[in-house]
């Protein structure tokens, strides 16, 4: 694995007051020059950090540790994927576990493919300062649990891990599962995704875990490779997610696109399928909740992982009208024939597809979402205005096939917005 364009930025954490108690203890033990390592070289856990480029990386934790003295404690690790539906868990999962008595230090392994510029990462240093960042080519299949090792630093472990980037036993994927053998981890929690539930006219909603999967799902492969070598695996299925930091936008912006320009909205259908849409703060509540109760979340194994706040494609048109303050009577959704046309660009599935909560809620004692999609609109239509949706262009190709075919529709319009329609 290359490794001369990984960085490690350092801070330290200390969430717990026992933690802070045990840490001033080792300092006052510890010899200067452990002291100083401990704190990035500044001696000062509030104001220091420091950049390693290349190898021979060492922990803080590891670099007291060689001046003669090891403190224990309760380390998290959040490896985190590049982007996209799940970009933002690791940022959120970091906040949460921060207020968290039982974790004492916090790292997210980040993949570099990252942009540091969008969010959340460019989030990372001024909202979870604390946290330790370690970046690495989590993209490389070549990646093994020596080279990861070597990265977060030789003497580094982690009694709890989040894998939020793994989608195969494969590379980095299996890297992260034989590092957790190794570091005898009390608890392997995995993000997986609840897109390979396997369905048919038989399937009752909200889908619940024993669902069936897709076996060749690489998901669902990893989940057999934790198990296999035993680890404490702790599986959750979220589906869509959104959130004020989130880097994909499709499922609510599909619905702003149109209403803002007085376009159609072709839903699959008519209109009552039910969808979760969650918040990313609701979801990272929900991956930390295995803290509660560790030995349920191991017995249980696996969890869906949403809001229970359903909402009707309909509906998410309606609720986007009111946060944009166009009145729903304005609001013109085409119903369409999904066999005819299939998904078209629309961003949710053409039958219902949604999970419930429920069992986290009974095993965990997960208190639910704080949030719901209508509450939340009016900070996401704000920022969809700020990410320039209302003037950016829109492929509306598919759109245009659909409803062309009704008396009112208005070819100008469309061809205003995407140049390749036709006036």
């Amino acid at each position: 694995m290359t490794t001369n364009k990984s960085t490690t930025t350092t801070t330290t954490t200390t969430t717990a007051a026992a933690a802070a108690s045990a840490l001033i203890l080792l300092l006052s033990a510890a010899p200067p020059s452990a002291s100083a390592a401990f704190f990035g070289g500044g001696g000062s856990a509030s104001s220091s950090s420091s950049i390693i480029h290349g190898g021979g990386r060492r922990s803080a934790a590891a670099a007291v540790a060689r001046g003669g003295t090891h403190l224990s404690m309760s380390a998290a690790l959040i490896v985190q994927n590049k982007g996209g539906g799940h970009g933002e868990l690791g940022f959120q999962l970091a906040k949460t576990l921060s207020s968290n008595p039982k974790i004492t230090s916090i790292t997210i392994l980040q993949d570099d493919a990252c942009d540091d510029a969008k969010e959340p990462f460019k989030s990372y240093s001024s909202d979870i300062p604390d946290v330790k960042i370690v970046k690495a080519n989590l993209g490389d299949d070549s990646a093994s649990a020596e080279s990861i090792q070597s990265i977060l630093g030789d003497d580094a472990s982690y009694e709890y891990v989040w894998d939020n980037a793994s989608k195969k036993p494969e590379g980095s994927g299996r890297a992260m599962c034989d590092l957790a053998k190794k570091w005898d981890t009390k608890l392997f929690a995995y993000v997986s995704s609840a897109g390979m539930y396997q369905t048919d006219d038989e399937t009752t909603y909200p889908m619940s875990e024993t669902t069936p999967v897709k076996e060749s799902a690489g998901q669902a492969q990893f989940d057999s490779y934790a198990v296999s070598l035993g680890l404490p695996l702790v599986s959750f299925r979220p589906q869509y997610i959104y959130g004020p930091k989130s880097n994909k936008n499709d499922y609510v912006d599909w619905y702003l696109d149109r209403i803002s320009r007085g376009l159609r909205l072709p839903v699959p259908g008519d209109g009552t399928q039910k969808v979760s849409l969650t918040n990313s703060e609701d979801v990272a509540s929900l991956l930390s909740s295995v803290l509660n109760d560790e030995d349920a979340a191991v017995e249980q194994r696996y969890f869906n992982c949403g809001t229970d706040d359903l909402i009707e494609y309909d509906e998410v048109a309606y609720l986007c009208a009111d946060a944009a303050g166009i009145d729903r009577d304005d609001v013109h959704v085409e119903h369409y024939d999904g066999d005819a046309y299939g998904k078209a660009k629309f961003p949710f599935r053409l039958t219902d597809f949604y999970v419930s909560p429920d069992t986290a809620k009974e095993k965990l004692g997960w208190e639910g979402p704080k949030h719901t999609l209508a509450d939340d609109l009016g900070w996401y239509y704000e920022g969809y205005k700020a990410r320039g949706g209302e003037e950016r262009g829109v492929d509306l190709a598919k759109d245009w096939e659909i409803v062309s075919e009704t008396d009112s529709a208005d070819a100008d319009l469309y061809a205003k917005y995407d140049s390749s329609i036709s006036a």
